[in-house]
């Protein structure tokens, strides 16, 4: 799975930080999700998707 959390975030202005704060996780959660690391749940996908205003599929993909 791949995903575009960073790029989101960075157009949107938004520091790892800003974005943690927003969903009531740590900031390196948000790192471990931009690196492939963490795959969140999908609550906290879709709290990701309302942030950004875009839909889950914008924000994650499977590699094929």
């Amino acid at each position: 799975m791949k995903n575009t959390i960073k790029i989101q975030r960075v157009t949107h202005g938004m520091t790892q930080e800003d974005v943690a704060q927003r969903l009531g996780v740590s900031r390196q959660t948000i790192n471990a999700i931009e690196n492939n690391k963490y795959f969140p749940s999908l609550e906290l996908g879709l709290k990701l998707a309302r942030i950004f205003k875009c839909s889950v599929e914008d924000l994650f993909s499977l590699e094929e």
